[in-house]
């Protein structure tokens, strides 16, 4: 079997990685393998337990905004990243900065008062899966939250001043927003 492979098809060391030495001791880096990919580490663990992933995880450039960074001054820019799509700054990492691609939409939303503490207003908000929900904007004072949509009203069985939209096989129904009650109306 080794027969068949040339030895003068390529070299070990023509493909090799650079030696590089550790920032944090005298020792070289290292290509290691772990459960979550390979990466290079330091010849001298345990002394030294200097990683660094080979691909670094800042996310790649898409296209350069031409809008100026609020904290640098330096240009923004679309970046692609572990968790979707983001805009940040040009200078990362020295600079911080990132903004959500979530715009309000156009159509101004229906303020709905929070029917537990009544100071605060709903506010359409996501999980980290992209579900959405409406939450108090006074969190963590108020914990009040619905996953449907709110609907202005009041319940006929419990007087609760606030509806939420639920859509049924049979249509769509509005029920109670308070979660003892969840009276549908008629």
């Amino acid at each position: 079997m080794s027969s068949k492979i040339d030895q003068k098809l390529f070299s070990g060391h023509e493909h090799a990685l650079e030696h590089e030495p550790c920032p944090n001791c005298d020792g070289e880096l290292q290509l290691r393998h772990g459960k979550h990919g390979p990466f290079l580490g330091c010849t001298h663990y345990p002394s030294c337990d200097f990683i660094r992933p080979l691909h670094p995880n800042d996310g790649h450039i898409i296209k350069a905004l031409g809008v100026a960074c609020p904290e640098c001054g330096n240009e923004l820019v679309l970046r692609q990243g572990r968790y979707g799509m983001f805009i940040g700054c040009s200078d990362y990492p020295t600079c911080q900065h990132i903004e959500s691609l979530d715009t309000p939409d156009e159509a101004p939303q229906q303020q709905f008062a929070c029917p537990d503490c009544g100071r605060g207003h709903l506010t359409e908000r996501k999980t980290r899966f992209g579900k959405l929900f409406y939450a108090c904007d006074c969190y963590p004072k108020c914990k009040f939250a619905v996953n449907l949509p709110p609907v202005k009203g009041r319940c006929e069985e419990c007087g609760f001043p606030l509806l939420v939209e639920k859509k049924l096989a049979s249509g769509v129904k509005v029920q109670c927003a308070d979660r003892k009650c969840q009276h549908i109306q008629s």
